[in-house]
């Protein structure tokens, strides 16, 4: 009978097929399932050794030294009003430290990713299921790391998604959670994060998004920045991209919901920030900071930085400096729109070859207080241009010097006979301003000329009208070459240097001891120009020219960027005499363009010879601006002439030049008081040259008189220096009763210096000008 008992059924009998039986049984093996003790203890063994496992990494773990790449910074400009100028660097960052975010942006951060920041050790274990559980049900986007975990993946360890970065990333962030403060923490978390549009670092967004500084955010504008951590690629887009927009919001409602909950604002603070409703970022902003003139104005203020602060070029490029400006953005604007119109009426590079490398270069000071308010250095840096004009030294001034000349007479008279002493001079002062006349030194000797056959150095004017004997005043007016080089004579080459200089002019940029340092051989910069007769505006008071306010070296203070001391450089009554001359200029001579400017002006042109440079310098009570230009090939650096530029036979100093400067002008000086310069004192009648004829000057035979070129004079074989060797030749010859041009003074200069300081200070030789890199050693000004 069938059932379930007994030794019938299923079961096989011993020996009678191969079942998997025992040997000396018939059935299965069977095996134990251990106890739960045993699972226990293997439980615990293993998680004891990876306990010990993990102890002994941790304690042989060393903290790892940030990234270099998350450590780099850029250099950041602004303009005067303190705006963003532009950038110089790779990375868009600027490290600032916790004590810079207010503390209520802080806590955006907190609310955001980390509420249990001050109490956590680093690692939140529940934070990560959170997160995770958050993001599977559809729920907010949330960190699963702390901040402490974040700063350390973004300062120390790549952004791989690997179980070993993930351990790595828990195990260090253990151990500086122990080891580093939570404001060192936070603060190297701020500055290490990534928020979109580029940038790198709280202060960088903060400029990005709203263009503030991190010290400026307010609570809402933290918390969306805040929110842009997780998603920086969308929500940057916020400004413009409605889908943005609303996960940018959304986000925003939650960190500041959390800040409510946390006590961290007001219920009352948090319903006015909900009312004010979404702070909107600003538009992007093209971040292009070489283009027009802002590559020209952040090396200016890169290399007055880098002097002041005694730091090489390579430190400074390291980056986290930011710099603060004198530029005003309107004014450089209104310079560059006057350069851009005066070219496009009459450069035209189709119809005249002539007209290809003109360049022109413009420096703009508040004399008040030697501020440089706006330059002119070129074309751009984007179109391949890097010589700043503004602020190279190689293009001669030309009669633009003479106000120097006549400044240094007024103050120490000149020696009209040999052995005497000097006699008093003012603007009436009666000089011979005829052509090819000789030029006597203090000593009365004739400076000779080996080359002429004369051996005798013969000055020449532009035009061959015969003046006569003229004042110092009109000689100005017309820019006369022959009263002013034997007024510089008879006054001496160490007082008329010794002028210069006090004015702001560097001895690097004073050409030596030959009759052509009078009336303009010398080269200093636009910026320097411009600084010199700042002097003359300011009533004999002067100032360096400066470019900076204030610097910030990782978000601290620099030392050393206090405004230039004043110094006394000529009496005021000098000062204002020379002043009342130039406005003469203006009124009746050379300068007579600049009158359109509409109100009191006082200025001089310059022309070289050749027409290898021309010049303007003008100024108000209120603002001086020298203007240059010169014509260049920049495959072949020399100043060439630029005769027939803009289809002109000539081109002077009161032409294009003056045009630029006052169209500059007007729009600088729109909406300001009209100033009338300070009362000249009556000097009365100074001391004329031997000769002069007690009658009133003739008047001359040409009643349209051009304004005169400045003939340059080149070596002289005279030993390197500023003093004269009174027996050497110290002029080029000229000729006979017609003489050719003497060479350019760019012949003369010792090459074309740009930006760095010409070696050996004082030129002998008369190489060919040769173009440097506008970042050198160092700048002129």
């Amino acid at each position: 009978m069938g059932g379930h008992g007994g030794s019938g059924g299923r079961r096989r009998a011993a020996g009678s097929g191969g079942g998997r039986g025992s040997a000396t049984g018939g059935g299965k093996r069977r095996f134990r399932i251990p106890g739960w003790k045993w699972i226990l203890g293997v439980v615990l063994l293993v998680c004891g050794g990876g306990m010990a496992a993990c102890a002994v990494y941790y304690m042989t773990l060393d903290i790892p030294s940030p990234n270099p790449s998350t450590q780099a910074q850029d250099n950041v400009f602004y303009w005067s009003d303190g705006t963003v100028l532009g950038r110089q660097g790779s990375v868009n960052r600027q490290n600032v430290t916790l004590g810079q975010v207010p503390a209520k942006v802080q806590w955006d951060f907190l609310a955001a990713e980390n509420r249990t920041f001050y109490t956590d050790k680093g690692v939140d274990p529940l934070g990560m299921v959170r997160a995770v559980y958050h993001m599977a049900s559809g729920g907010d986007v949330q960190s699963g790391s702390t901040i402490t975990q974040q700063f350390v993946k973004n300062a120390m360890l790549s952004q791989q998604q690997t179980v070993s970065r993930k351990f790595k990333e828990i195990m260090i962030s253990l151990k500086i959670g122990s080891e580093y403060s939570k404001q060192q923490i936070l603060q190297g978390y701020l500055n290490s994060s990534y928020y979109g549009r580029g940038a790198n670092g709280i202060e960088a967004a903060a400029e990005a998004y709203y263009h503030v500084h991190a010290s400026q955010l307010t609570v809402s504008q933290g918390a969306f920045i805040a929110s842009t951590v997780n998603e920086p690629s969308v929500l940057m887009n916020a400004d413009s991209d409605a889908g943005a927009r609303a996960a940018a919001t959304n986000r925003w409602q939650y960190v500041l919901g959390w800040m409510k909950k946390l006590n961290k604002i007001s219920p009352a603070e948090y319903d006015q920030i909900m009312k004010a409703g979404f702070p909107v970022p600003k538009p992007q902003s093209d971040n292009s900071s070489i283009s027009g003139q802002k590559g020209y104005l952040m090396d200016t203020a890169a290399k007055y930085v880098e002097q002041k602060a005694h730091l090489t070029e390579q430190q400074f490029s390291r980056g986290g400096y930011q710099v603060y400006t004198t530029f005003d953005r309107g004014k450089v604007n209104d310079l560059q729109a006057s350069v851009n119109k005066m070219q496009a009426k009459h450069l035209n590079t189709k119809l005249r070859s002539i007209d290809k490398n003109v360049q022109v270069g413009a420096a703009s000071v508040d004399p008040t207080t030697g501020a440089l308010v706006a330059i002119y250095g070129g074309a751009g840096f984007d179109k391949g241009h890097y010589s700043n004009n503004a602020d190279a030294q190689g293009v001669p001034v030309g009669s633009t010097f003479k106000p120097i000349v006549l400044a240094a007479a007024l103050e120490n008279g000149a020696v009209l006979n040999p052995g005497a002493s000097a006699s008093k001079i003012t603007p009436d002062s009666k000089f011979n301003g005829n052509d090819l006349i000789t030029i006597k030194n203090q000593a009365g000797k004739v400076i000779p000329d080996s080359k002429d056959p004369t051996g005798l150095f013969h000055q020449k004017n532009d035009v061959a009208t015969k003046y006569g004997f003229v004042t110092l005043n009109y000689a100005m007016q017309e820019s006369i070459n022959t009263p002013y080089v034997q007024l510089g004579e008879y006054t001496g080459y160490d007082n008329v240097e010794k002028e210069a200089l006090s004015a702001g002019l560097l001895k690097t940029s004073l050409q030596y001891d030959t009759p052509g340092f009078y009336i303009g051989t010398s080269t200093p910069s636009a910026i320097r120009m411009a600084d010199a007769y700042a002097t003359f505006a300011n009533q004999g008071l002067q100032r360096d020219p400066y470019s900076v306010t204030k610097v910030l070296n990782s978000g601290k203070p620099m030392t050393g960027f206090d405004k230039p001391k004043t110094v006394r450089a000529m009496p005021s009554d000098t000062a204002n005499t020379v002043t009342k001359v130039l406005q003469n200029v203006v009124q009746n001579g050379t300068g007579s363009n600049a009158k359109a400017l509409g109100r009191p002006v006082a200025g001089k042109t310059g022309t070289t010879d050749e027409y290898k440079s021309a010049w303007f310098i003008g100024y108000t009570p209120q603002l001086v601006t020298s203007v240059s230009m010169f014509r260049e090939d920049p495959k072949h650096p020399a100043l060439l002439s630029m005769k027939g530029v803009g289809g002109d036979e000539k081109v002077y100093g009161a032409n294009m030049p003056t045009e630029v400067w006052t169209n500059y002008m007007q729009a600088a000086l729109h909406g300001k008081p009209v100033q009338n310069f300070p009362q000249a004192p009556d000097l009365g009648k100074g001391a004329d040259e031997n000769g002069a004829s007690p009658s009133p000057s003739p008047t001359p035979t040409d009643n349209s008189p051009t304004p005169s070129p400045t003939p340059s004079a080149t070596d002289t074989g005279c030993p390197p220096g500023h003093g004269r060797n009174r027996t050497c030749p110290t002029a080029t010859p000229t000729g006979g009763n017609t003489p050719d041009p003497t060479p350019s003074a760019t012949d003369t200069s010792g090459g074309w210096c740009g930006l760095i300081t010409c070696p050996g200070g004082n030129p002998t030789d008369t190489s060919t000008p040769t173009a440097t890199s506008s970042r050198g050693k160092g700048h002129h000004w």
